[in-house]
């Protein structure tokens, strides 16, 4: 009777972790082919001296830039791009180096993408363009600023990645699953996403860059963003090269020659981003003549509860700016 009753219990476990197991690939699958989609839409081929660079375009007006972060591509920026098109700009968005359908060069350095941004402009027959470098975006963003002086209109650099005096002292979760998350989750679709799903803070905290308490106090739109972000990065496969780009360049990255920056420019950040965005961002504003520095007092690296007001800075910037 007592080996029945063992049996019968082990059949018991094994059924539920088969029904676990076929409801959590279920669930992968889904979110995964969602993001399959989401990354074959929308967007062209500029076959160009540079390469050939994935691109969209939207709206209408004076030409707009938005040059994505690590983990991106032309969705990461398409949700940013519908809002300042709404306001009356030409948003033009591409996938940088490595990232989904733009290969990753010999040289991938900041200088050859900020010159790939100019090819991108040549084949479109745009002049001119004001620049938005977002994260990681930011280093290529400057170095167009710098190598195509004449083309730049303005230049916005959110949460950028920059050079800054003192190394940024970075917060952390506990070493370990933030480790685990940077070096291991990162590299496979299924773990970064299980991690998404199943401990949705840690992600915010190490990858996001976010402490979970602004989250917590933001209202339901800006949950919701941050939420779509969470999962934004998958197909991690499809944007392996350009994170180990991106990597690269944040480990060697060195001072720019921010003196000869003449666009006009806006640079926003916040205290509590734990990428040390801050101080850089500082910095970078305090060297490019008559530049504008937004600090917000919270929000991490995703701004988290300031949205609009970043998003209305830089529209009422470049409508002064980049006309």
């Amino acid at each position: 009777m007592a080996i029945r009753r063992s049996h019968a219990i082990l059949l018991g476990l094994a059924v539920a972790l088969a029904t676990a197991a076929s409801v959590v690939t279920a669930a992968y699958r889904s979110d995964l082919d969602a993001a399959q989609e989401r990354i074959t839409q929308g967007s062209e081929i500029a076959r160009t001296p540079c390469g050939p660079i994935e691109y969209a375009s939207v709206g209408q007006g004076p030409a707009v830039l938005l040059v994505h972060g690590a983990g991106g591509g032309i969705d990461q920026t398409a949700p940013f791009a519908q809002e300042i098109a709404a306001r009356g700009f030409r948003v033009v968005t591409l996938s940088r180096f490595g990232y989904l359908r733009t290969p990753l060069p010999p040289d991938a350095s900041p200088a050859a993408q900020a010159d790939a941004h100019a090819c991108l402009l040549d084949a479109l027959g745009i002049a001119r363009a004001a620049v938005i470098g977002v994260s990681a975006g930011g280093p290529s963003s400057m170095q167009f600023a710098v190598r195509h002086a004449q083309r730049c209109t303005a230049l916005v650099l959110l949460v950028p990645l920059a050079w800054a005096p003192q190394p940024a002292q970075r917060l952390t979760p506990p070493p370990l699953a933030a480790r685990w998350m940077f070096e291991t989750a990162i590299r496979s679709d299924f773990l970064y996403w299980a991690a998404a799903r199943a401990w949705p803070t840690l992600v915010l905290e190490s990858i996001l860059a976010t402490p979970r308490g602004v989250l917590e106090r933001a209202d339901a739109g800006e949950k919701a963003r941050i939420a779509w972000m969470m999962l934004q990065p998958l197909p991690l496969s499809e944007r392996q090269a350009g994170l180990r780009n991106d990597v690269g360049i944040a480990v060697s990255l060195g001072r720019y020659d921010l003196e000869r920056i003449a666009a006009p420019t806006l640079v926003i950040s916040a205290r509590d981003d734990s990428y040390g965005t801050y101080a850089s961002s500082l910095y970078t504003a305090q060297h490019i003549a008559g530049a504008r520095f937004l600090g917000l007092s919270e929000g991490g690296h995703l701004w988290v509860g300031h949205h609009r007001e970043v998003m209305s800075e830089i529209v009422s910037f470049l409508s002064t700016s980049a006309r």
